[in-house]
């Protein structure tokens, strides 16, 4: 009953006292949800873009610094930082928020193209892809949650699909725009050119990004979240897979014997914090940056085992094909960069293929199985290249191992994601990245370790002893042979034609291990994948069984993350 008291316009109540309301994901206009995927793959056209910029531009850099030898760090620094900091994202998309967290991811990636376009020497270049690297993967890994709470699981498929076009785009149009802009502007310019798509990235994503997830809508605390964010195991991780591509470097690169300082310490090193990562995960992390529970079930083991091999040979392939046309056919920068190009146009494709299969049939395993084995068909293919290949090797041989390579990432990340629960989304997608990552690192530093082996070795068989400062200088600036008489310019391009040859066999090897060790991943009806089961024990109705708890004891808000979103959506929905 109303008395004198009561004010005559009831005052307004709020569930959260004021605060701005925010949509989720489901509730987000059509409108906002397509500016959000503007912005992402714009941030991951640029993030990829920056993964195989580099490879064209090597013999400029490495002539400016006169370092080729420590050319390979320009990728591996890229991708230890990318292999290290990716699978922390996903915690982080849960810490911070969406937009925040791909705002830090963009942000490094830009910062890292800055410091490159004004690094003053080779070690300052590398450190500033480092910290590109702590971004880049933080791009992809963060669009593919956002993409995840947007969309159902058949149609994930055919989203992220559109996604990875840019992706491919950028991979494939890296190595053409950096030889192109290098011939031109140099290289400093390739770099710095990209700042303002950055800066559009930045602006699109912040201004549209802003619904909200069940985690965040929770008053949980982000202070004690971060507390249990596995710090120590990304350092031992980076310190273990650091010290290991030092070793390689030391040993083969730098042609340094076993029990140099600089071979045996890294080794020790690696060994050490090998030992001290596996301790930190299975008995200190709270939330491990590779959760052991899922390294105790066979799909998350077998999509992890071919999404190392799978792109150890992508970017091996990715970083040494070009050199082949710079140095033994004697081609520009920026003509040896277009031999990538059908290697993009079939990435896209197959993107396409597989995310719109994916799409129509609910199913993956089928075009897994068949055109998985594309990539190694490729990688000999290109294993078979002559100096007098004719324009259908040159141009073409790439096109199933691009096309092969982009629905094999496609059906492996839904077959990944079909086949755990909704509340490990994001650590899963984590998981998956932390694989492709080593598989990065693994693949540019094993290639360049048996490239500047084989080298070493081929040029000592065809140049007279006491010739090791004039072998060095070859192995240290490709751009070196031109200063060369026609008769050692001959013997270098040989030299450098059979130990490229090595690096697409080694490339070969991996596709081919990739594909057995994912043949036994099974059919999944997409449909189906994330409702409950149902079991009809004997003389009982049919009974649902619970989903079964989260195995890496992350909290109740960390957990609801993406199941919230998954489980509310139902039918197919539309970009």
């Amino acid at each position: 009953m109303s008395s004198e008291r009561d004010p005559l316009i009831p005052k307004q109540t709020h569930p959260e006292d004021g605060a701005k309301q925010r949509v989720g994901p489901l509730e987000i206009s059509a409108a906002t949800r397509r500016w959000i995927l503007v912005g992402m793959w714009l941030g991951t056209f640029l993030g990829a873009m920056n993964l195989t910029l580099v490879p064209t531009m090597m013999p400029a850099i490495s002539s400016e610094f006169q370092k080729f030898h420590q050319a390979s760090w320009l990728g591996t620094a890229n991708f230890l930082a990318s292999c290290t900091f990716t699978p922390l994202y996903g915690r982080l998309c849960n810490v911070l928020g969406r937009r925040r967290a791909y705002q830090l991811a963009i942000f490094l990636t830009g910062g890292g193209a800055v410091g490159c376009g004004l690094a003053q020497s080779m070690e300052g270049l590398i450190a500033a892809r480092f910290i590109a690297g702590m971004g880049g993967g933080g791009v992809f890994t963060a669009s593919t949650i956002i993409v995840s709470d947007m969309y159902s699981l058949r149609d994930r498929g055919l989203v992220q699909a559109v996604a990875s076009v840019f992706n491919s785009l950028g991979l494939g149009l890296g190595g053409p725009i950096g030889g192109l802009i290098t011939d031109l502007l140099g290289w400093r310019a390739a770099f710095l050119m990209q700042i303002p798509l950055f800066v559009v990235s930045a602006v699109i994503t912040q201004f549209n990004v802003q619904y909200v997830t069940e985690s965040e809508s929770k008053s949980s605390s982000a202070k004690e979240i971060m507390k249990r964010i596995d710090y120590f195991g990304s350092l031992s991780l980076l310190t273990f897979v650091g010290a290991f591509v030092l070793l390689l470097s030391s040993k083969y690169n730098e042609s340094l014997p076993w029990l140099h300082p600089l071979v045996l310490v890294p080794l020790l090193v690696s060994v050490t914090f090998m030992v001290v990562f596996v301790l930190v995960e299975l008995y200190v992390a709270v939330q491990p940056v590779m959760p052991m529970f899922l390294l105790q079930q066979k799909i998350p083991v077998l999509v992890g085992a071919s999404n190392f091999f799978a792109n150890a040979c992508i970017f091996s392939i990715t970083y040494f094909f070009p050199l082949w046309f710079q140095v033994v056919k004697f081609q520009s920068a920026s003509t040896a960069g277009l031999h990538l190009m059908p290697n993009s146009v079939s990435l896209s494709l197959g993107s396409i293929f597989a995310g719109w299969m994916m799409h129509k049939t609910g199913r993956y395993k089928m075009i897994n199985a068949i055109f998985g084995a594309f990539p190694f068909i490729g990688a000999v293919f290109i294993t078979m290249l002559r100096e007098d290949s004719g324009w259908v090797q040159s141009w073409l041989s790439i096109v199933p191992f691009g096309f092969g390579n982009a629905v094999v990432l496609q059906t492996l990340l839904i077959a990944l994601l079909a086949h755990l629960p909704p509340s490990q989304m994001a650590v899963g997608t984590g998981f998956g990245q932390l694989f492709r990552g080593l598989g990065m690192v693994g693949g540019v530093a094993a290639s360049s370790a048996v490239f500047q082996g084989r080298l070493d070795a081929e040029l000592h068989k065809r140049f007279p002893p006491g010739s090791e400062e004039l072998i060095m200088n070859i192995r240290r600036s490709s751009g070196f042979l031109r200063q060369l008489s026609p008769e050692d310019r001959r013997l270098a391009r040989d030299s450098y034609a059979i130990s490229l040859k090595a690096v697409y066999a080694l490339s070969a090897l991996s596709a081919l291990l990739a594909y057995l060790v994912r043949m036994p991943i099974p059919d999944q009806d997409l449909d189906e994948a994330h409702k409950p089961k149902l079991v009809k024990p004997a003389g009982q109705e049919q009974a649902v069984l619970p989903e079964p708890p989260s195995a890496d004891s992350e909290s109740n808000a960390d957990a609801a993350d993406n199941s919230n979103a998954s489980s509310r959506r139902s039918g197919d929905e539309t970009i």
